[in-house]
């Protein structure tokens, strides 16, 4: 590690932007956009975790699945940190301030079956999905339509994930109760 000290910017600052929004509004908004950093490094860790573990009858589809959502999960911080830099802001990175960022508790390190597995991580996409909601419309209301529009489409993207989890807990299976044993 380098001994050099140079810090440009101290986290939780937020300076002038060249998108030209003022930085009060753009100190709330990188706010909420480290939030959802924060918990979009959560929910991929716990997929990534489910995605190495799962297995049973759908295990193909399910490790496909869990590791697209991850993916997914992924691109959504990255994106989500490019904005909060590009406002001036410093995105959350550490993995300690990540954990203190993000409203969403991540299960524990035990291995589950994949139904509470699944279970789980439909309860940090919902948490997500209210929090997202709330931060289109702070960005809104402050004039940063742009803003709000990028996590609109994460949104979307969020909510389809979620949904294919939904399906996948519904009662209908291959697998009769005799082979869950």
């Amino acid at each position: 590690m380098s001994q050099q000290k140079s810090i440009q910017q101290e986290f939780g600052t937020v300076g002038d932007n060249a998108l030209r929004l003022d930085t009060d509004k753009s100190e709330q908004i990188v706010d909420a956009l480290n939030t959802d950093l924060a918990s979009a490094y959560v929910l991929y860790h716990q997929l990534k975790k489910h995605h190495w573990n799962v297995e049973g009858a759908e295990f193909r589809d399910l490790h496909l699945f869990l590791g697209d959502a991850a993916d997914n999960a992924e691109e959504a911080a990255d994106t989500l940190a490019e904005r909060a830099q590009a406002l001036g802001g410093t995105p959350v990175a550490g993995g300690k301030a990540l954990e203190e960022h993000a409203p969403v508790e991540p299960e524990d390190e035990d291995v589950y079956d994949i139904r509470t597995s699944l279970e789980n991580d439909l309860a940090i996409y919902g948490e997500i999905i209210e929090s997202m909601r709330n931060h289109v419309e702070l960005a809104t209301s402050l004039g940063d339509h742009a803003t709000a529009e990028i996590i609109r489409e994460l949104l979307v993207e969020t909510e389809e994930d979620a949904h294919h989890i939904e399906h996948y807990l519904e009662d209908d299976t291959l697998v009769t109760e005799g082979s869950m044993q």
